[in-house]
Order: structure tokens, then C-alpha cells, then sequence
């Protein structure tokens, strides 16, 4: 017990620098295959030597940086077999989680996967107006939530702590799309309108085959390296 409030302090430092470092990741301030050295992190981000290691080693595990040769850290790579890679896992991740949700979800998801889409779509609207980094990442924190829902009732919570890992290593590159302008928004909301009616009609074909088409044009719109 004597330990628990300066273990509860650590992880919250440590929460919070994963979410700066998180960010900067992939709003390309870190660029991929940047050296992160611990010391220029600490003076830039803050924490100690102890909270900063453990921080790379979180997003060493979320796939957002690696552990190099020399024992150090770099932000991983962002090429276009890294993004077709994560894409596809995504895609079969995903596809199998709502395949679960659709047979074990209830009146309740449906009305979670209703909210979170309503919520997306205002949030689209925003960052259209105004796309800066706060409505980017307000933007990107409704999709997040949208997607989510979408296998929240697969009742697997291992498939569940996938699809968020994926995301996240999602978003560099769909961060750089919507930076780039190369987000076609009224295609995005007749594919997610499309994507909740099969669900709601429990049109598991439909449904898999929409939402297969949304993760596809949320991150591909050519070959490129980021």
C-alpha cells in the first residue's frame, strides 16, 4: 500500500507523455525512422529518464516506434507496404469483429454505433470549416470512437485492444490525407450512412463489404511514401 500513490503517480506521467509523443507521431512533428534519444525527449517533453523509457516501450508495443539494434528507439517506418500492411490487418480485424457484433449486439450497440456516428458526422463537418491540429484531432478522436463501437459488442476484449492498436497506427497516414486535402467528405458520409443501415438491418454481407470500402479510402488514395 505504501507504493500505490507513487506508482499511480508514474503512470500518470507516463500516460501523458504517450499521448504528446502519440500526437506528434502522427502529425508527423516526429518523423518516421527519427532517433528518439532520451534525453533530447525528456528536455523537449519533460518526465524522467525512467518515465520516458517506459513511455517508447508503451508505443514500442503499439507499434508507433521500435526498439533499434543499439538499444535505443526510432518512430517506425511509413512507407506505402507499411500503410497496405496496417490497412489489410485493419480491414480483417475489423471485419471479424463486427461479423461477432452483428450476432451478439443488441438494441443497445445499435444505439451506441447511432451516437458515435452522429457524432463523426459533426465532427466531419468541423474539421472541414476549420482544419487545424485541434479539429484534426477532435476529428480523428470521433472516428476512432465510430470504429470502436462498431465491434465493441464482439464481447472479445483482446480483438477489441487490436483494432484500437491498428488504429492507432492508422493515423499518421490519415492524419496526412486530411492535411493534404485528398479526403473526399461527402463520399465518407454515403459510405458510413451506407455502412450503419446494413448494420442496423443485420445485412452482414452488406455490412462487411462497406466497412472493407471505408477503411480502404480513409487511408489509400495513391502510392506514396509519407
Amino acid at each position: 500500500m505504501i507504493f500505490t500513490k507513487k506508482n499511480s503517480e508514474d503512470k500518470t506521467v507516463v500516460a501523458m507523455l504517450a499521448s504528446a509523443l502519440r500526437r506528434d507521431i502522427s502529425f508527423g512533428t516526429l518523423r518516421p525512422d527519427e532517433k528518439l534519444k532520451i534525453e533530447s525527449l525528456r528536455q523537449r517533453y519533460g518526465g524522467s529518464n525512467h518515465s520516458m523509457r517506459e513511455t517508447l516501450r508503451m508505443l514500442d508495443a503499439e507499434g508507433l516506434v521500435e526498439a533499434t539494434a543499439q538499444r535505443g528507439f526510432r518512430v517506425t517506418s511509413a512507407t506505402e507496404e507499411d500503410l497496405r500492411d496496417v490497412m489489410q490487418v485493419r480491414i480483417e480485424i475489423e471485419k471479424t469483429g463486427l461479423s461477432w457484433a452483428l450476432k451478439r449486439g443488441d438494441v443497445h450497440w445499435e444505439g451506441r454505433i447511432m451516437a458515435t456516428h452522429h457524432a463523426l458526422q459533426k465532427a466531419e463537418e468541423a474539421v472541414q470549416k476549420n482544419p487545424d491540429d485541434l479539429t484534426a484531432l477532435e476529428w480523428d478522436e470521433a472516428s476512432r470512437a465510430f470504429f470502436a463501437s462498431l465491434i465493441e459488442a464482439s464481447e472479445s476484449p483482446r480483438l477489441i485492444d487490436l483494432q484500437q492498436k491498428f488504429f492507432d497506427q492508422s493515423r499518421r497516414f490519415r492524419l496526412a490525407l486530411l492535411r493534404e486535402g485528398r479526403l473526399d467528405f461527402e463520399a465518407r458520409k454515403q459510405r458510413q450512412k451506407k455502412l450503419v443501415e446494413a448494420i442496423l438491418a443485420r445485412d452482414e454481407e452488406g455490412a462487411l463489404s462497406a466497412l472493407t470500402q471505408e477503411i480502404e479510402s480513409e487511408l489509400w488514395a495513391d502510392a506514396r511514401t509519407y
